[in-house]
């Protein structure tokens, strides 16, 4: 596929998170033809749980837990932060690619991961064979406080033991003078807003966006809080000129995260 020939070729997108996650996304955004600036509008905080957290933590290097489940690459760094061992008797289940590259990258296991063309949470819980076994399983899960439970829901209605903590907090990081000035000018003129903390720090740090700028919301709940916020979001419009643009892009970062669980 030629340069030209690329979907997302010309446009220059803003990735709102750093990390394992914005590596990832940027690459599969390029390949796709476009531009990156990767600018964290969020960032990961100590969690309100820090207790119970360090409590888990403890039980996990007990062996204590059947299984250990995460959906966000930042429980890596979480568990490392920690000094956190993950005892040998004890399963990892991981959602979305960018969780199982940061957990690799840290040295811990990985037991189940969802298959690559469909890598989400629903996927995950009909590709785990054990959680409808008929055995009580121990289960740590473990997410930020902006993210939905679907995983830690699943597992409570099939009657297992769950033992939710939330890892982390996700806050608010302001962007550079100059991220806002190309945003503003045009500069950039896609914003990619991955979960619903994220609009809300588009909507409160660029007051002034240009009428060309795509906001493309991946997931079904960002999209809701972005237009409440009064976001633009006319490129949804199947007969805007920009829709099919917008649509490749969403599809890309959809591609490598999980739409259904935009956790942090």
């Amino acid at each position: 596929m030629s340069a030209e020939s690329k979907p997302l070729s010309g446009l220059r997108i803003l990735v709102p998170r750093g990390g394992t996650w914005g590596d990832l996304v940027s690459k599969a955004l390029r390949e796709q033809g476009a531009q990156t600036v990767v600018a964290p509008l969020v960032d990961f905080a100590h969690t309100s749980e820090e207790e119970k957290l360090v409590g888990a933590l403890k039980d996990l290097e007990a062996g204590s837990y059947d299984w250990l489940t995460a959906t966000s690459a930042t429980v890596a760094d979480v568990l490392q932060h920690h000094n956190a061992v993950i005892h040998p008797r004890t399963k990892v289940a991981l959602v979305g690619e960018a969780t199982a590259m940061a957990f690799r990258d840290a040295g811990y296991p990985i037991t189940l991961t969802p298959s690559d063309d469909d890598n989400t949470t629903h996927t995950l819980l009909r590709e785990w064979p054990e959680i409808d076994s008929g055995e009580v399983l121990r289960v740590l899960t473990l997410r930020s406080d902006v993210a939905r439970p679907v995983l830690t829901t699943a597992l409570i209605e099939r009657g297992h033991d769950v033992t939710p903590v939330l890892a982390f907090r996700t806050v608010g990081v302001p962007a550079s003078v100059h991220i806002r000035e190309d945003v503003e000018s045009g500069r950039i003129n896609a914003l990619l807003v991955a979960s619903a903390r994220i609009a809300h720090q588009v909507a409160e740090q660029f007051t002034t966006l240009p009428e060309s700028t795509l906001v493309a919301c991946v997931g079904s709940k960002t999209q809701e809080v972005a237009s409440e916020l009064g976001l633009p979001l006319e490129a949804d419009a199947e007969d805007h000129p920009l829709h099919e643009i917008k649509r490749a892009l969403i599809e890309t970062v959809e591609s490598v995260i999980d739409p259904s669980d935009t956790l942090d």
